[in-house]
């Protein structure tokens, strides 16, 4: 495989990438339902819209990014012509994850081929039928040598990590990203690694809990609780407690009906294994609503739990299904507790009308990314970074972030035949009280 791709034919793949993409919508619809029971408006929202956007984003913006940036000389340098070169990595490897196996397979091939880089894409072999589409195109649209998907499961991941890459790009859970970055230092390959973590959604008092409860039921329960930000637990002043309870529970029934399972836009949890491990953190004692649940149709329905013990197993990892812890708290002392019992998360939100309150959170605490007043959304601006921190991951990409994480920044000095300041050359004798004083003005 080439190391490389010229930057006159990367536009040209993007273009040719999109027009592919928009042709095979019905089929990518189609995929996504039968892995997830995916709806059309989910699949289009948070999947093919996604990469259309990040496509014509990168489209209309990869030769600006490309070109060399000219940044001021310094004193000591001076005078030079100072830039920085955007140069790809070279052979990348992309580990896609199986929660939205569409956008998260495509939205870092396209900041790689941006970059310049060749690709190696591993889809997720749980979402089968969104891997078959996903192969279909990068096979019509790239040859070998600029980009191939292949398949297989965790043992053959296992051997594709046991080669040399120049860069790997991880989305999925901390256990196996900490597997990637043992892999990638034995050859210090560099790393961007997507992971998750127990997103607090915090509700001040006085917040507005109607609006909250509408925006949290939205962000908790697209595509079942399985979003690596995702809010994974309330934590709430203890005032406005049963008062939302009630607020969450109408805003569940306006948007699944009175049975989510007859929803046409409520979808499933990907296979058993996983199905099985959020059935058993269901502590049915403690259900305000939901908790019924069907192994065959890999079905759990939208569900609240009361209090549960913060040792209790569906407080110690990440959920990542459609079950929501309900915290109460009663002090901002009490709330810290809480927070700081877990690792730095992906996301963290934040209800209030306090604007002094809402910036003491963001200021306080640290995490990958978040909003206030809202959840999810702030992924969808690709003028924001989005990353983790900590545990919850390294590196960031979206918009321009995705493009500059796939290239090394290498910087370029270019001098004159003219002008040269003899100070710097030996013998030094009396130059260093000269050196000292000039550069003491600076």
């Amino acid at each position: 495989m080439n190391s490389t791709i010229p930057v006159n034919q990367r536009k040209l793949l993007l273009k040719k990438l999109l027009i592919t993409i928009k042709k095979y919508e019905k089929e990518v619809e189609l995929a996504l339902y039968k892995d997830f029971k995916k709806s059309a408006f989910e699949t289009y929202l948070t999947e093919f819209n996604y990469v259309l956007s990040d496509l014509k984003h990168t489209i209309s913006n990869v030769d600006k990014w490309a070109k060399p940036k000219r940044v001021w000389p310094s004193i000591m340098t001076f005078p030079s012509s100072d830039f920085i070169y955007s140069e790809p990595y070279g052979r990348v490897l992309i580990i896609a994850p199986w929660n939205y196996p569409f956008q998260l397979a495509f939205s870092p091939l396209i900041a790689a081929i941006a970059a310049g880089n060749t690709v190696v894409l591993k889809p997720s072999e749980l979402a089968f039928q969104t891997a078959q589409i996903i192969t279909q195109i990068v096979e019509e649209v790239f040859d070998v040598k600029q980009a191939v998907v292949v398949h297989g499961g965790p043992e053959f991941t296992q051997s594709l990590l046991e080669q040399k890459w120049d860069y790997i790009f991880f989305t999925g859970s901390v256990p196996v990203g900490k597997i990637i970055a043992q892999a990638a230092a034995k050859n210090l390959t560099p790393v961007t690694l997507e992971l998750g973590g127990k997103n607090p959604c915090i509700i001040d008092e006085g917040a507005d809990l109607e609006m909250a409860a509408k925006r949290i039921v939205w962000g908790k329960f697209l595509n079942a609780g399985q979003t690596c930000i995702a809010p994974d637990f309330i934590v709430i002043q203890a005032k406005e407690k049963y008062d939302f309870i009630e607020l969450v529970k109408k805003e569940i029934q306006k948007a699944y009906g009175e049975n989510p399972q007859e929803s046409q836009d409520y979808p499933r949890i990907i296979n058993s294994k996983n199905w099985k491990r959020l059935h058993d953190l269901i502590d049915s004692s403690i259900v305000l609503t939901g908790g019924i649940c069907n192994e065959n149709e890999k079905y759990i329905s939208p569900t609240l739990l009361d209090e549960p013990n913060l040792n209790s197993p569906i407080m110690q990892d990440e959920i990542f299904g459609p079950i929501l812890p309900i915290i109460s708290y009663h002090d901002e002392k009490e709330l810290s507790k809480i927070l700081i019992r877990y690792e730095k998360p992906l996301a963290l939100y934040v209800f209030t009308k306090n604007k002094k309150f809402a910036e003491k959170i963001v200021t306080s605490f640290s995490f990958g990314g978040g909003c206030i007043n809202d959840c999810m959304i702030h992924f969808a601006n690709k003028k924001l970074p989005f990353g983790g921190v900590g545990q919850s991951g390294i590196g960031a990409y979206h918009g321009k972030f995705g493009f500059d994480t796939f290239s090394h920044k290498k910087p370029i000095l270019k001098k004159p035949n003219w002008g040269d300041n003899p100070i710097r050359y030996a013998p030094y004798k009396k130059k260093l009280n000269i050196v000292k004083k000039v550069l003491s003005w600076l």
